[in-house]
């Protein structure tokens, strides 16, 4: 048992007190991970894959620069960057590919059509997400030690995304951290999945801890509602993982880089 510190100050549930806790669940993409280049240049490449298979641009350019512009707006793709709580950023592939596929339809194709499209262009830009990116994720600064520190405090770290199984374990081993997280992680494959209350009750059952022995550390407002629904008490929203830092509701505990978090044992 341990609490953490944010700056030196305790942590404990919005009506005040500390909490101890037995287990840290974290988001990856923007949380565990620098992933902003690489999913820029994923929507970027759906982007321009669906375009190609639409095969508008011949015989009607303004379907073809209005549907640029309808899947560039779905997928978060702006001059700045990839808005960091945009679909590509925060949801799951199947959510991205309906995305894709609304779009298509929006510019006059069938439904059929326009989930063959989507369907394809998925197919041949899967390639690009993970370690087979042009960027792939990288650690965000300061990880590994505050993992020691979790470690040291006798505190056990799971991972709770909206990215496959084979992309969370690729990420942790590419970077040497799978032994510092348990076996038991929380997937696009598993139902129900973020933003559901339900994936972090399944997650900790999985680890063998109670919701409200554990805190939880994402970098969207709907990682941070989920977490409180589920009745987790600690909940900590960090802001360092994109290079804009997402807006997050007033109220949350913020986090900026790891080492302004401690742990104390109990």
């Amino acid at each position: 048992m341990a609490h953490l510190l944010l700056r030196g100050v305790p942590l404990g549930p919005p009506t005040g007190g500390i909490s101890s806790i037995d287990a840290v669940l974290f988001d990856k993409d923007g949380t565990l991970s620098h992933s902003e280049a690489m999913l820029q240049a994923l929507a970027a490449a759906r982007v321009d894959c669906a375009l190609a298979l639409a095969d508008l641009e011949a015989h009607s350019p303004k379907r073809h620069r209005e549907l640029r512009d309808l899947l560039e707006r779905a997928f978060g793709l702006r001059a700045s960057g990839i808005h960091p709580g945009g679909i590509t950023a925060v949801a799951a592939r199947d959510h991205n590919l309906i995305a894709t596929a609304t779009a298509l339809a929006q510019v006059g194709l069938s439904w059929p059509d326009s989930l063959a499209i989507a369907e394809d262009t998925f197919r041949q830009t899967d390639r690009l997400h993970g370690a087979g990116g042009a960027s792939p994720p990288r650690p965000t600064a300061g990880l590994p030690a505050l993992l020691d520190r979790l470690q040291r405090a006798s505190l056990r770290c799971a991972v709770i995304s909206n990215d496959h199984e084979e992309g969370i374990r690729g990420f942790l081993q590419r970077h040497d951290l799978e032994h510092r997280f348990e076996r038991a992680l929380w997937s696009a494959e598993h139902h129900p999945r973020k933003p559901a209350a339900g994936a972090v009750h399944g997650l900790c059952a999985d680890l063998g801890v109670q919701p409200g022995r554990c805190a939880l550390i994402g970098d969207a407002d709907s990682d941070l509602r989920m977490a409180r629904a589920a009745g987790v008490p600690v909940v900590i929203g960090y802001r360092a993982g994109w290079e804009q830092p997402p807006e997050l509701e007033p109220g949350w505990p913020e986090l900026h880089h790891w080492d302004e978090l401690e742990a104390a044992a109990d």
